[in-house]
């Protein structure tokens, strides 16, 4: 008799509120992460956010990314408790309109249990899960963050059934990333729940060394546990564009494209950025560049405005091509059309705020184009780590301006001048950081806690 894991893969249970159709910047390697375990043979099911969580508290999705979801992958969407995002009262409840002071305290009681608005959602994942598991077991758990309401789910999930689980880290729950010190008192109640988060998982994992480091440095007993697994780029969602040729002699060629992909949030030096490209405009090969932002303005509605400000545009004369400055904003573009947008672009803009344990997931998709790529942030954050083997990278390690605007003439000048060859290297540097090579480890220590080997390959059938 075949037992139940001969008949079917492992099961994995993903904890992952921001699980596509959401376009939260964490939701690529959720999404990437699903896709490789189910391609790997797992049994995957993904705990995420609701959509009218997403689509009417945040408005913030992404319809076409969810269509790259793997089609084995079952998605449920536990409840949330969405009073704090509730801000119309006539769709109060009847019980928090008539009694709005004890809703509230019932409401604060609860984010004492576990302090984050996502609590519910936490403790509702709990109940669905325990669920699922009585009717099939599941092998292991793995939870990303942020919110860590699901790494809290994870832990009392544990508790309950002894399942073995793994937190991810692809945000940091204690470290304020932008000002480079702890995000909390001392005093604080996350500390308690961070601690035995860690004490009692499998492994954690987190996006850079850095990251590691603090958290190792702070929580030594779980140090031997910690492990790094860098973001990636996927190669399904961006074919590496051909280059266009070279002009002919005597062909008129066409003004410099710099670029900038991304979610445009108000931590980054968005204003160095614009004067520093005033400037390199000064210089001729510049004089008719353009500098487009391709992406959505922050991650929550009425963001857009004071960030339009802030690139020098005019959102109430609805101007967002200022052919002076030469400033375009070119809109959103869904995950599926980046290809596009990146053959178009000649120098790509890495635009990042924190300090130095930030890297961001969409420095592994600027290298995988083969563009020049210009620094814009500052010095010594972790994405310099990874960009330093890059051979077409432009670093003022400065957010002086005119640095800034010197590298941008220099990476002008490679661009006219980018051989296929060079061209090659960059993208041959880039293949070492797909998802698939970056997800692999994390793949194993799932199966080794869960105790399910790989399977053996069956040795090809040769034709009689």
């Amino acid at each position: 008799m075949m037992n139940r894991r001969s008949r079917r893969g492992p099961r994995v249970l993903y904890l992952s509120f921001y699980f596509p159709p959401s376009r939260a910047s964490g939701v690529y390697r959720a999404r990437a992460t699903a896709n490789h375990l189910a391609a790997q043979g797992w049994d995957v099911t993904v705990l995420a956010a609701p959509l009218k969580f997403l689509h009417e508290a945040i408005g913030s999705v992404d319809e076409k990314l969810a269509e790259t979801v793997d089609e084995r992958i079952r998605v449920e969407r536990p409840r949330l408790n969405q009073f704090i995002w509730e801000r119309d009262v006539r769709r109060f409840s009847r019980f928090r309109q008539a009694m709005p002071v004890t809703s509230r305290y019932i409401y604060d009681l609860g984010q004492r249990l576990f302090p984050e608005h996502y609590a519910s959602w936490g403790w509702a994942s709990v109940r669905k899960a325990l669920r699922m598991h009585a009717r099939a077991p599941f092998d292991v758990v793995l939870a990303t963050g942020n919110p860590f309401a699901s790494f809290a789910a994870a832990w009392l999930i544990h508790k309950f059934t002894r399942l073995p689980y793994v937190v991810d880290y692809r945000d940091s729950w204690t470290l304020d990333l932008f000002a480079d010190e702890p995000a909390f008192t001392d005093e604080h109640p996350v500390w308690a729940w961070e601690r035995r988060v860690l004490r009692d998982a499998g492994h954690s994992v987190f996006v850079n060394e850095a990251l590691r480091g603090w958290h190792a440095e702070r929580y030594p007993e779980a140090a031997d546990r910690m492990m790094v697994v860098a973001n990636g780029w996927d190669p399904e969602l961006l074919p590496v564009a051909e280059m266009p040729p070279p002009p002919s002699a005597g062909e008129v060629r066409a003004p410099l494209s710099f670029s900038y992909l991304g979610t445009v949030t108000h931590a980054q030096p968005v204003e160095e950025l614009v004067e520093a490209w005033g400037l390199a405009r000064q210089h001729p090969d510049l004089a008719d560049a353009n500098l487009n932002i391709f992406g959505h303005l922050g991650f929550f509605r009425g963001s857009d405005v004071q960030l339009l400000e802030r690139l020098g545009l005019d959102p109430a004369a609805n101007k967002v091509d200022d052919p002076v400055s030469g400033v375009r904003y070119r809109g959103p573009v869904a995950k599926t059309d980046v290809a596009s947008a990146y053959a178009e672009s000649d120098v790509l803009v890495f635009l990042a705020g924190g300090a130095r344990y930030v890297t961001s997931g969409k420095i592994f998709e600027y290298m995988a184009s083969g563009r020049p790529i210009v620094s814009v942030h500052a010095p010594g954050i972790a994405a310099t780590e990874v960009l330093r083997g890059y051979p077409l990278w432009f670093n003022a390690d400065s957010l002086e301006p005119e640095r800034i605007a010197e590298t941008m003439i220099a990476a002008a000048k490679l661009a006219r001048d980018l051989t296929p060859q060079a061209r090659a290297a960059a993208v041959a540097y880039a293949q070492t950081y797909t998802r698939e090579r970056m997800l692999a480890p994390l793949e194993a220590e799932l199966r080794a806690l869960a105790g399910v080997p790989r399977p053996t390959p069956q040795p090809e059938e040769v034709p009689a």
